[in-house]
């Protein structure tokens, strides 16, 4: 197949661009910069942004399908920055493979777009999708999800994927700031730490996209559904950090503070960041939620529909990690 990734220099779409181009895939990638990992793959790289129509119907034009990894993450920025990347650019995509005859797209979405601020355990895709939200990015990916299952037709087939706290070696973002601060000793558990939360390992997010687009078909089951893609093992979300930190060889988190303590302060520092103008805070509403509440998912339909099964579990992926951290000095992005 001829396939566009777009966002394939990122942690999930250069894991997804590898296993294209492995299995013998003519593999193109939309973004903004250069990347010599690409490269070295053998990806045809577009250049353009998600908010320029024209460049990405550019990147589609000659394509059999897309997968849209592309977004703008974190918890943080200007609201108008997440809606017209992640919401304008995924019409982008839509419109550009109608116009261009693609029949099928997989899109990436969170399971953020369903977390309502309560506990979620177990939880399954009849879940609706949450009605408040903390941050612009979960409410950006909500409306950009709906758009793409809205969208599956006869002429062209959608789904979308939510992979839940994406891990693993290459990681250029998450882990290695999480590392870097604590051995600062910045750290601290907020309350008890006890809930739990899923979490996947890259290179099994990598593969249910990859099992998505194959099973993807006009009037298929995952055709206009949405699914969780996990590592099936929910940990404590305490236990799940210290984990992490070790296969970055640095200490586990010792330090507690109060739950409330820390949703007054996430408030008043989020306050002092638009207001006042002092920038990103350290600590947001939206990460103290995702610390205090158990967000764990059923991945039973992506196991049915997609043939979708974690092979890579939790321990194998630490080791993993841990290799990967010692041959590269843990700096941001190197991995395999």
């Amino acid at each position: 197949m001829r396939v566009l990734v777009t966002g394939g220099g990122g942690f999930l779409g250069r894991a997804v661009c590898a296993r294209l181009v492995a299995r013998g895939d003519t593999v193109r990638s939309l973004g903004r910069v250069p990347r010599q990992a690409l490269a070295r793959l053998g990806v045809e790289e577009h250049l353009g942004d998600l908010r320029d129509a024209d460049a990405v119907t550019k990147a589609v034009d000659g394509q059999d399908a897309v997968i849209h990894c592309a977004a703008k993450a974190g918890v943080w920025g200007p609201r108008t920055d997440y809606l017209t990347i992640n919401v304008t650019g995924t019409a982008n995509v839509l419109a550009a493979c109608r116009a261009k005859g693609v029949g099928r797209l997989v899109h990436s979405s969170s399971p953020a777009v369903v977390h309502d601020r309560a506990d979620l355990e177990g939880a399954d895709e009849s879940l609706p999708y949450a009605t408040r939200f903390l941050a612009p990015y979960p409410h950006s990916k909500a409306l950009a999800e709906r758009l793409v299952l809205r969208a599956d037709s006869p002429g062209l087939a959608t789904v979308a994927l939510r992979p839940h706290i994406i891990w693993g070696p290459g990681d250029p973002h998450f882990l290695p700031r999480l590392a870097e601060q604590a051995r600062r000793g910045r750290l601290r558990r907020i309350g008890r730490a006890t809930k739990k939360i899923d979490t996947v390992y890259i290179d099994n997010a990598a593969e249910a996209h990859i099992l998505a687009l194959d099973r993807l078909r006009p009037g298929a089951p995952p055709a206009g559904r949405a699914y969780f893609i996990t590592q099936g093992d929910p940990r404590p979300v305490g236990e799940m950090v210290d984990l992490l930190l070790a296969a970055a060889g640095t200490g586990p988190v010792t330090r507690t503070l109060p739950a409330w303590a820390c949703r007054a302060l996430a408030a008043g520092l989020e306050y002092g960041g638009r207001v006042l103008g002092t920038g990103e805070p350290p600590l947001t509403r939206f990460l103290v939620n995702q610390l205090t509440t158990a967000h764990w998912f059923d991945i039973t339909a992506a196991t049915r529909d997609l043939g979708y099964v974690p092979r890579v579990g939790t321990e194998e992926g630490l080791r993993r990690l841990r290799e990967d951290f010692r041959s590269t000095a843990g700096r941001p992005g190197t991995g395999a």
